[in-house]
Formats: C-alpha cells, structure tokens, sequence
C-alpha cells in the first residue's frame, strides 16, 4: 500500500435546476409508415390462402417497417421491403410444409 497519500477535500457547486418540457409518447401516434403499412399488410391479408399466413405476414410487416426506419426515406423504402419479406416468409413457409409432409411420408414408411 502507498503511504504517501494526500486526503483531498471534496467541493460540490450550487444546484442547478432547469425546466424540462414533456414530450409525448411518440409511440402512441400513429405516423405515416405506420398507416401505411396497416394499408399494405391488409392487402396482403386478403391475398393470403392460409389462416397460418396472418402471422408470416405482419411479422414480415414489422421487420419491414423496422428496416425502412433506418433509411433516410422509409415510406419510399417500405413497399419494396414488404414485398421482399412477405415474399420470402411465404416461401419459406411452403419449404417447410413440404419437409414435413416428406418427413411424414418417411415416418409411414419407416412403421
């Protein structure tokens, strides 16, 4: 341990206090990009052959929205990402329905 040490007073400044203006909850207003994408995903909604799409759908909508956020125009970017994601979640969806019905087929023949 160092024996040389120096004992430092400590000294605190007035209080400062300022006044802060509440801003609300930007979340709770729906902007463009959301209306817009509840417009799109509608569309997409009714197109949708499946009860198990809705879900594909607006998680894909979501991702969209969340990408589109990022750029410097997200109502420009968003359509063409909604369409990639949806795109890409239904087909990623009949990939999968058709390895369980192959693997399904596997197991009958297997018993």
């Amino acid at each position: 341990m160092n024996r040389t040490y120096k004992k430092v007073r400590t000294r605190f400044g007035p209080d400062i206090r300022f006044e802060v203006e509440a801003i609300p909850f930007r979340a709770t207003q729906p902007t463009e990009l959301e209306r817009l994408k509840e417009r799109l995903l509608l569309q997409l909604l009714k197109q949708a052959s499946a009860p198990e799409q809705n879900v594909l759908l607006r998680r894909a909508a979501n991702e969209a929205a969340a990408l589109a956020w990022a750029t410097l125009y997200p109502l420009l970017f968003f359509p063409t990402l909604l369409e990639e994601k949806a795109r890409t979640a239904l087909t990623q969806a009949q990939k999968q329905r058709s390895v369980r019905r192959h693997s399904f087929n596997l197991l009958g023949e297997a018993v």
